[in-house]
């Protein structure tokens, strides 16, 4: 594949974020996997970590959570606040929250209250009923990545996630999927076997009335990660055999930490290791931020946040529409209709792009298909033109 092809961006819509035509290709290919964080869940009015530990702090100890409660998002490490009144057990818990470290507060408060870390403790229960009382209703971009799941003849996520909303989306979508948490995990493979919502923090029992085994405090973090070894075992063979695409988190999100540490710790011995994703939204440019997440080895996808996020929700869904694995032919024929009514000379840059990109992620009867359907909507010359060169590019990064 030439480095033209390597560096361009396909811009899916207007005000979309543009993604780069070789995580495209990759997706055609049946060599993407979504991992997705708590943000995807927020929709569907659950919380993210940071809400998820005022919560708990609510039901377990009003005085540190009237403190916590104070505090506005984002505060700095140097923050400063009145803690008077709190014992010092609690105070060192209010200086974590500032810092982001929402599975160390967890896991002090837990040996604080419980004297334990695991098991059916006050915090677990809390965290449990918690993430039960939402909605039990998908948000749509649960359906949207339902459907990017599709590897063709599979459909796998990942999430760090407890809920079970990804597994309702499926249903809905009238495919459903196995749940599949800790170490009933299938190791990754391309086989059809690989699939299911992967749930590699644990996830919330079916049954109310059993406990369930997550990943929540720090000590759960080192067990998995470090002791047992079973999610970084995991993500090391999926970033060999699949592009790991993040959505949902932020940089400084405690999973996020993990997971990036247990890639980055193989990327410097292994040169199989392929490209890894994330979507990642600011309200204003914030070039600083895109560096940090390359410096961490992965390639962030810029959108808009403004407006809840709603260009990636529209970015997710017309992916899915104009996805090469299941998507909406209706939509792809009438795509390439409007686009050529246009010469090739007049069309916009982004027009042209999908154009190429839509033929050069097919296989060669879709190719001969769409070629059919643009000379039925009397393309000019050089759109036909363009056709025969993309098919004399080399096979590398086309689906077969």
């Amino acid at each position: 594949m030439s480095h033209e092809i390597e560096d361009r961006v396909i811009s899916v819509g207007s005000g979309l974020a543009a993604i780069p035509e070789r995580l495209l290709l990759a997706h055609a290919r049946g060599e993407v996997l979504f991992i997705c964080g708590a943000g995807i869940s927020k929709p569907a009015d659950l919380p993210d970590f940071r809400e998820l530990v005022l919560d708990v702090y609510a039901r377990l100890d009003t005085g540190v959570h009237a403190v916590l409660a104070g505090l506005p998002a984002g505060v700095c490490n140097h923050w400063q606040t009145d803690c008077n009144g709190l014992t010092e057990r609690q105070t060192a818990e209010v200086k974590r929250f500032i810092i982001g470290d929402y599975d160390v507060v967890l896991g002090m408060l837990e040996r604080r209250l419980d004297d334990q870390t695991r098991g059916d403790s006050q915090v677990r229960r809390v965290v449990a009923d918690r993430l039960r009382s939402g909605s039990n209703n998908p948000a749509p971009i649960h359906r949207a990545l339902m459907r990017l799941a599709d590897r063709g003849g599979a459909r796998t996520i990942v999430t760090t996630n407890f809920d079970l909303l990804l597994e309702i989306a499926a249903q809905r979508l009238r495919s459903p999927v196995q749940t599949y948490a800790l170490g009933s995990i299938p190791r990754p493979s391309r086989q059809t076997d690989f699939s299911g919502v992967l749930h590699i923090h644990g996830a919330l029992d079916r049954n109310l009335s059993r406990f369930s085994e997550l990943v929540l405090s720090d000590q759960d973090f080192g067990e998995f990660y470090l002791r047992r070894r079973v999610v970084p075992d995991f993500i090391y063979d999926a970033a060999r055999l699949f592009h790991l695409v993040l959505v949902g988190y932020s940089a400084n999100d405690p999973p996020m930490r993990y997971l990036l540490n247990a890639v980055a710790a193989d990327g410097s011995r292994f040169n199989d290791l392929k490209e890894r994703f994330t979507f990642f939204g600011t309200n204003a440019p914030d070039p600083v931020s895109l560096e940090d997440w390359k410096a961490r080895g992965i390639t962030p996808i810029h959108y808009d946040s403004n407006g809840n996020h709603n260009a990636l929700l529209a970015t997710l869904e017309r992916w899915s529409e104009l996805s090469a694995v299941n998507g909406k032919k209706v939509m792809i024929d009438s795509e390439l209709r409007r686009i050529v009514k246009a010469t090739r000379a007049q069309a916009p840059e982004p027009d042209r792009d999908l154009y190429d990109h839509l033929f050069r992620r097919s296989n060669a009867s879709e190719r001969a298909r769409l070629a059919s359907l643009v000379s039925d909507a009397k393309a000019d010359i050089d759109w036909l033109d363009a056709i025969v060169k993309i098919g004399a590019e080399k096979e590398r990064g086309r689906k077969p």
